[in-house]
Parts: C-alpha cells; structure tokens; sequence
C-alpha cells in the first residue's frame, strides 16, 4: 500500500510538469492499472492538464465506472476540486451531467463541495465562483434545506480575504439572506456569516 501510494504521489508530481512525454507515462500508468486506486490516480494526474487526452481519459474512466456511485462521485469530486482556471464552467455543464442529481447530498457534496475546496476556482478573483455558490444554495435550498446550509458555510470566512473578494462573497451573501421563502437553516448560517 505504501509503495502504491508513494508512486502514485510521485505520478501526479510528474504529471504537474506538462510535458507530453509525462502526461504519456500517466496515460500509460492508467491504461495498465489493475485496480481502481492505481487507475484513478492515473486519472487524477492526468486531469492536471486539460484538453483532449484528459476529456477521453475521463470519459473513459465514467464509462466503466458508471455503475459504481461511490467511484462517480469520486470522479465528480475530481473535476470539481480541479485548479485550471476557469473551472467553474466545468462544473456549470457537470450540473446537467445524466449521473449528477441536485436532489442527492452525497453527488451536491461530490460536485459542490469539491468546487468550494478549490481556492483557485471558489476564491477567483472576479466573483464567478462566489456567484455560483450563491445560485446553487438559493436553488438547492427550497429542494434540501439542511445541505444547503452545509454549503452556504463556505462563505463563512469571507472576511479573511482581500477587499475585493469580500465585497463579492458579502454581495453573494446578501443576496441569499434577501431571497423569497429562505428556509430557517440558510438564512441563519447567511446572517451569522455576514454580521461575523
């Protein structure tokens, strides 16, 4: 488990490089893969660097997983955690994916909350990420009250960050605190975060 562990680790270093040749070495460590774990690292590494080898790797990866729940929402969590800027693009169209269900907290978690723990992409600098937050608990709470609350704590800590990422988490804020028919749950976790 070590040693897997460890070149696994050390595959997702080498695919961070971009270099053609290392971006083959991780496409040949996933197509040689014997379980899961190896194969999915093999696809995480991969995943680093967008573009055609990663969208057929990971269209692949759904195809033969897609009956496995728990590895889909791994591989929604992949996408969603993912650093290339412009990211929450990818997660807007992953939103309409056949597998992904706004009604089911583990995908809403996989996808959602995935998105959240990408600094890059939730703290982007001109909002996107922020703005997509605030849509997707406005829309998820009057289906799941109690999991949107759990996704509005992200702005929890708006107040840590540069003056212009503030003002649009506080603005992203507002706005849910203001929305028609707020559940109790969301409208506390939003008041408390802006009055902190």
């Amino acid at each position: 488990m070590a040693r897997r562990a460890l070149k696994n680790i050390a595959l997702a270093y080498l695919a961070s490089l971009e270099d053609q040749e290392l971006t083959e070495l991780a496409l040949h460590e996933y197509k040689a893969a014997t379980n899961m774990t190896d194969q999915f690292a093999a696809l995480a590494a991969i995943a680093q660097n967008p573009g055609k080898t990663c969208d057929e790797v990971l269209a692949d990866f759904y195809t033969k997983w897609q009956d496995e729940f728990l590895v889909v929402n791994k591989w929604f969590a992949l996408q969603a955690m993912s650093d290339v800027p412009g990211n929450v693009e990818n997660v807007r169209n992953l939103l309409n994916h056949p597998a992904f269900d706004l009604r089911n907290p583990n995908k809403v978690r996989s996808l959602i909350g995935g998105f959240c723990s990408s600094p890059v992409n939730f703290h982007a600098k001109d909002g996107s990420g922020y703005k997509f937050l605030g849509e997707i608990v406005v829309q998820l709470d009057k289906i799941n009250p109690q999991v949107a609350s759990h996704r509005v704590s992200a702005f929890s800590r708006w107040k840590r960050y540069d003056e212009t990422r503030q003002n649009l988490a506080k603005a992203q804020l507002e706005m849910i605190v203001s929305a028609n028919g707020l559940s109790e749950n969301v409208f506390e976790i939003a008041s408390k975060s802006l009055a902190a």
